[in-house]
This record gives C-alpha cells, structure tokens and sequence, in this order.
C-alpha cells in the first residue's frame, strides 16, 4: 500500500479515556424509522469498535438527507445492535455536551443529524469550534462525504489532532490503485449530469483502454451525433464539436431499451421514435462489454447502465454477474451500482465496493477530496 498522505486513526496509541469526535458515514435510507440499506454503517463499525476497544470515549456524528429533515435516530438503534450507544436530540448543545460529560472510556454518544443545524453546510467557524471543543481529537471516516467543503469535514480539523478512519484509509488506497490500472483495463461510467462528469472521461482517456458511456450520459452523445432521442433526458452540455464523440477509446451502447406510452421496445440508437424515452442499454450492449469485462486486469464502475431507481435494472443486473464472474480486479461505487450487485448477493465476488458516489468520481478526477487536505494540514 502507497504512503497515506494523512494520519491513521492506528497510528495513535494513547486512545484511553481521550473524547473521540467521530465524522462518519450514516447519510442512509430511512423508512418508518427503519434503516433500509446498512451498507455504510456496516463499513464504519471497524473503526467504531476500534475506537471502543481502545477505551476511547467516542462522540459520533454524521449527516442524513440533505435538509436536515431527518433524524439520526434510527441510526442510534441500529448501532444498538452492535453495542451500547447513548443518543443526543440535538447536535452541538447543552444537552449533548452534558451526555458528553457522562460518557466512559469505551461508550459512544450519537449526536443528531449534523444538518439539523444550518451552519454545518454553511462551513461555521463557530459551529466547528463547538463540535471541536467536546473532543480531544478528531477522525474522519466519513469519505462518501468528504467531497463537500462542511464544518465537520473541512473546519474541525482545524482545531484538533485529526486522523483518518479505517474506512476512510480502504477507500483512499483502493481508489488511487484505480487512478493507475493495468492494462488491458475498462471503466464504465453510467448515471446523469455528463457535464459534472465530462472532466473525468476526458483525463482518463489515455488511462483506461476503454470507457463505456452508459445510462443517461449516452443520450448526450447521441444527442450530439444527431440522433432523435425523443424526451430522454440529457444534460446540460452540447457535445456536437467534442473530439469524445470520435474517440477511439469511447463505447456507447448498441442497443437501447425505449419506452413511449407504457410500451417498451429495444431498438437501435439512431432507431429511436418521436416522444419515446430510453431508459437502459440493451442485451446486444451487454454481449458487447461481455469479452472486455472478461479480459480486463482493471474494472472500474460507476453508475448504471439505465434508470436504476425506476425499475430498468436488467442491463446492470447482467454487468454486475459479468463482472463478479471476470478475474480482474473489480472496484465500484456508487449507489445504485452497488445495491444492484447487494440486490444479488454477491457483494464478496468484487474486491472493492466504494461507499461513496459523488466523492468517488471526484477523487478519481483530482487525487485528493477537501476532507483529505484538511486532514493533511491539521492541527497536530
């Protein structure tokens, strides 16, 4: 494994009766009070138990949803099933830091959902210094999030030791192993929004042999080759003048899956009819990526091939069994990736399952996140 750039949460050994603040990674579905995925929690618990094994005494936070409508409760209850976890209503306050004056080495005190308080997404100096001033030092494991420039991802590391969690560190590593894949290696990138999205294809055109340009980024492509699309969504972005569009390295789908008044149908791109909307790749795109997966030393994926969330799930379905069948080596990210292959059971076939989505391409793209250079020029 490559120098980390940063500290590890191992690396400190004098964890005993010290106040931990805890940035983790608890941003999950929630129905009727109920966790519906745990993947993230699941991957934070190593760190978390590290912490209560070495009698730290630990203050976990984390963000859920994006309005701070939500409650971290459920998450409380969940933690719950793994050990002894004491839940504060609010965030940084009179109530949490009297919670936090209780706790003992080796107990866990779950604060609110960060966005709860406005200041958290405004990067709050002073809400920052609050959440500082109930610890004596700080770690992040918390990398699906680490994108965003917020008070307890940017700014608390600024007034305390900070370290990156186990995590946090797994993330790190593996994804910067993808920034260098062996040849012969494909990445598939898939989802909406190409113009967020278009610097990373472009900067890994001479690293990956071949990039796959699947789900909703397609029709941007073929929006630009002049295609009808009918009212397919596409993205804020004209490609028409793009040296993409010609590149060598650049593989649509050959096949489009297209519904029009509840009737689906697969055609060709340059097939598509007036008002009719493609919402996945077709089996003939499949059978193409087939010998590339199979013969790939690096897989990289990201998004899917359709539209997930509204039930065209089969291309990716059959990607994900290719993919978990080739002997190359496997990272994904994303959220709809990788409840597809959950979906499947067959999670332990991949070697690297990201945590993160938005955090992940941002990372490929510029090799470091702003939670990552926080950590780096820290309080020591």
């Amino acid at each position: 494994m490559q120098k980390l750039p940063f500290k590890s949460i191992t690396e400190r050994k004098d964890l005993k009766g010290k106040y931990v603040l805890l940035r983790t990674s608890m941003n999950v579905p929630i129905v009727d009070g109920v966790v519906l995925n745990q993947f993230r929690i699941t991957r934070g618990l190593l760190t978390l138990q590290y912490l209560v094994q070495q009698g730290a005494r630990v203050i976990v936070c984390g963000h859920i949803g994006s309005d701070g409508s939500q409650t971290a409760a459920p998450v409380a209850e969940l933690l719950r099933t793994h050990m002894p976890v004491v839940f504060s209503e609010e965030v940084a306050g009179t109530k949490s830091k009297n919670l936090r004056d209780t706790l003992q080495n080796g107990e866990v005190l779950l604060l609110e959902n960060l966005r709860k308080d406005p200041r958290e997404k405004k990067n709050d100096a002073n809400f920052a210094r609050e959440l500082a001033d109930m610890a004596d030092i700080y770690v992040n494991d918390a990398f699906p999030a680490s994108h965003r420039a917020h008070a307890s991802i940017v700014s608390v590391p600024q007034f305390l030791p900070s370290y990156a969690g186990m995590n946090f560190v797994h993330e790190y590593s593996e994804l910067m192993e993808a920034r260098v894949p062996t040849s012969p290696s494909l990445f598939m990138l898939g989802g909406a929004k190409f113009d967020t999205k278009m610097p990373l294809v472009e900067q890994f055109l001479g690293v990956y042999d071949h990039i796959f340009i699947g789900g909703a980024l397609a029709n941007d492509f073929f929006n630009a080759k002049r295609y009808e699309i009918g009212d397919s969504l596409i993205s804020d972005i004209d490609l028409s003048d793009s040296p993409l569009l010609t590149h060598e390295s650049i593989l649509l789908p050959i096949d489009v899956v297209v519904e029009k008044n509840g009737e689906r149908r697969v055609c060709a791109p340059d097939a598509v009819g007036y008002h009719d909307v493609i919402l996945d790749a077709g089996p003939q795109t499949v059978a193409m990526l087939a010998p590339l997966i199979a013969n790939a030393k690096m897989v990289l994926w990201n998004g899917p091939l359709g539209n997930y969330e509204a039930g065209y799930e089969e291309q990716t379905i059959e990607t994900a069994k290719l993919i978990a069948q080739a002997d190359g080596y496997s990272v994904v990210g994303g959220g709809d990736t990788v409840a597809a292959i959950e979906s499947l059971f067959i999670q332990e076939q991949y070697n690297f399952l990201s945590t993160a989505g938005g955090a992940m391409l941002t990372f490929l793209q510029e090799g470091t996140l702003p939670a990552i250079d926080a950590l780096i020029a820290c309080k020591k």
